[in-house]
Parts: C-alpha cells; sequence; structure tokens
C-alpha cells in the first residue's frame, strides 16, 4: 500500500509551514478568542496530549561561521485528531499546554480545503498582523535607545 505523501517543497507544506509558524508564535489570549469565535467547534480527541521537553537550540557565529549549541529550550508538543480524522500538529516554544492544543487543533481545521481560505481571513491573517505591529513596536523601542556614536564629538577634536 501507498502513502500519500505530500513532496516537503510543495506549495501545500509552504502554506503549511506558514500557518504553523504564525500559530507558533501567536499569544495563547489570541488562540482563546480565535477559537471561542468559530461557530462550529470540531469534536477532537487528543493523540497526544501536550507534552513538555527539552532542545537544544544551536547558533552561528555572524550567522554563516560554525554552528556551537547556544543552551536548551523548552519546547510543548502536541497531536489532535479532528472528528473528521485529520491530524494536526502543534510545536510551540514554552510550556503553555493549551497554546499548544490549540495550535494543534487550527491546524487540523487549517487542512480543510473548505474552511482554509475563511480561517486564514479570519484567524491567521489577524495573527499575523498582531505579530508584525509587537515585532515594529519592538523596533521602534530599540531605535529609541540607539546611540549614534559617529554624531558625538571626540575630546581631542573639540575646541
Amino acid at each position: 500500500m501507498q502513502s500519500a505523501t505530500v513532496p516537503t517543497d510543495s506549495p501545500e507544506t509552504a502554506a503549511r509551514q506558514r500557518w504553523m509558524a504564525v500559530l507558533a508564535r501567536a499569544e495563547t489570549a489570541e488562540l482563546e478568542a480565535a477559537w471561542a469565535g468559530l461557530a462550529d467547534k470540531p469534536a477532537y480527541r487528543l493523540l497526544r496530549k501536550p507534552e513538555v521537553g527539552l532542545v537544544m537550540a544551536r547558533g552561528r557565529v555572524g550567522g554563516a561561521g560554525g554552528a556551537f549549541n547556544l543552551g536548551e529550550i523548552a519546547v510543548t508538543r502536541c497531536a489532535a485528531q479532528l472528528a473528521d480524522g485529520r491530524t494536526g500538529f502543534g510545536y510551540v516554544g514554552g510550556r503553555d499546554v493549551r497554546k499548544c492544543e490549540l495550535a494543534a487543533l487550527f491546524d487540523g481545521l487549517l487542512q480543510d480545503g473548505a474552511r482554509q481560505s475563511a480561517l486564514l481571513a479570519s484567524v491567521i491573517a489577524p495573527l499575523v498582523a498582531a505579530q508584525e505591529a509587537r515585532k515594529a513596536e519592538t523596533q521602534n523601542d530599540a531605535a529609541r535607545t540607539k546611540v549614534n556614536f559617529f554624531a558625538l564629538e571626540r575630546g581631542e577634536d573639540a575646541k
């Protein structure tokens, strides 16, 4: 029996990677609000209850140099099967088991072609907008504290 696998470089895989990344970066309250806003919440069962573990984060010197172990970070994973048989997975940084469960549920729902475009518009797009706003706020905060050392006068240049 041959399994129906999706190539790792397919547009479907890329789209799923994008929404899973958005779900992983979302705030728990945002996911809870999106879940509460669903008119028809599906029945589901947890195939893998949310589990917290550690993974080794690796870095590279200058982004391109030799790899080194940066340290361990907590990660939570979960798998949920919806009533229609679709399986969603959640992987989130940290120890928030509810966030991970909601991410898995939304991943499963987003795999349904009939619901996907509506969910992308009503759930994923607002999450992306909120994440971009948080990122812009962080960048603005950092820009306000930036010091331009080239604008400072050196002691020997002062007259």
